[in-house]
C-alpha cells in the first residue's frame, strides 16, 4: 500500500545494543572491562582475589552484569565510583572514527535509538570516538532504566544462564535493585522510555541472551558478530557494517518514497 509520501517501512524503530556491537569485539574493551571489574572486586569490595574470577563469571551469567549481580548478594556500593573505576580507565583510544558506518546509520531512513546496561558517560565518548553522536534520536542507558529504587518482586530473575545459549531454571534468586538487560523488564522499562512499539521495531545485539529474551518481547532480533543464526535469531551478521548487504529492505522503501515523489513531480510538470 502506498500513503502520500510513499510505502511505509515494516519498522518504525532501530534499537541498537553499544559495546561488540558499533564497534568490533577485537577493539579489547570487553577484556580491559572484564579487568576494571575484577580489580574493583578486589580492591574497592575486598573479595579474596583467589575467588574473584568465578564469582564474576557466575554473576554475569545469573544476572546479566556482575555489578546486578554484586547488589544482588548484598555489596553495597557508589554505582557512578564504580562505573568510573570500570568504564573510566578504559582504553577509547582504541576505538576510531567509522565514517562508513556513519553513512550508512544516516542513509537509514529510520528512528535509531541506543539501549545499553551501561552508564551514560561510556556511551558518549564510545559514540564520540566513533564519530556517532548525531545518529540516534534517544539513549536509553543505566540512568535511565534505573530511576527507580527497587526491581518489583515479580521482576526477580527467576532463571541462571550456563553458558551462552542454554537457559536452566535454578529456582528464585536474591533480587538485585538494579534493571538490566537480558532481563525482560528492561526491555519493557525501554520501550516505555523510548516511546517504542516493540512489533514494529529491530534490534541489534551481540549477545544471544539479549536477543533472545527481546524475541520474547516482540522484538525483531539482529545477532552482531556472528555468521550463524540461533534460536530467537531472524538475522546474523558478522559485522554492524554488513547491515546493508543482510538487509537492504531497510532502505526499500525510502528508495521507492523518492521514486513515488520524483514520478509525481515529473506528472505535474507535464501537466504544467
Amino acid at each position: 500500500m502506498e500513503y502520500e509520501n510513499g510505502p511505509r517501512s515494516k519498522y518504525e524503530c532501530l534499537l541498537f545494543d553499544v559495546d561488540d556491537t558499533l564497534y568490533p569485539l577485537s577493539s579489547g574493551l570487553s577484556t580491559e572491562c572484564t579487568k576494571n571489574i575484577r580489580e574493583y572486586m578486589v580492591d574497592k569490595l575486598k573479595i579474596e582475589e583467589s575467588k574473584v574470577a568465578d564469582l564474576c563469571a557466575q554473576l554475569y551469567r545469573d544476572y546479566g552484569t556482575t555489578m546486578t549481580g554484586l547488589r544482588a548478594i548484598g555489596y553495597d556500593f557508589d554505582h557512578d565510583e564504580y562505573h568510573s573505576f570500570v568504564h573510566g580507565r578504559l582504553p577509547y583510544e582504541h576505538l576510531k572514527p567509522d565514517p562508513v558506518l556513519k553513512s550508512l546509520l544516516h542513509s537509514l531512513p529510520i528512528r535509531k535509538v541506543i539501549f545499553s546496561n551501561a552508564n551514560e558517560a561510556h556511551v558518549a565518548e564510545v559514540l564520540r570516538r566513533l564519530g556517532l553522536e548525531d545518529c540516534f534520536e534517544d539513549v536509553v542507558c543505566f540512568e535511565s532504566l534505573n530511576v527507580k529504587k527497587e526491581i518489583a518482586d515479580t521482576d526477580t530473575p527467576k532463571t541462571s544462564v550456563i553458558g551462552d545459549n542454554d537457559v536452566k531454571p535454578v529456582g528464585i534468586l536474591p533480587k538485585s535493585p538494579i534493571i538490566c538487560k537480558p532481563f525482560e523488564n528492561a526491555f519493557q522499562e525501554a520501550f516505555k522510555i523510548a516511546k517504542i512499539n516493540p512489533d514494529k521495531t529491530l534490534f541489534f545485539d551481540d549477545s544471544i541472551r539479549n536477543i533472545q529474551t527481546a524475541k520474547l518481547t516482540g522484538l525483531s532480533t539482529v545477532l552482531v558478530g556472528s555468521s550463524q543464526r540461533q534460536n530467537g535469531v531472524d538475522y546474523a551478521l558478522e559485522s554492524i557494517h554488513n547491515i546493508k548487504e543482510a538487509l537492504p529492505e531497510l532502505w526499500e522503501s525510502d528508495n521507492k518514497s523518492r521514486d513515488v515523489r520524483r514520478k509525481r513531480k515529473i506528472a505535474i510538470e507535464t501537466l504544467a
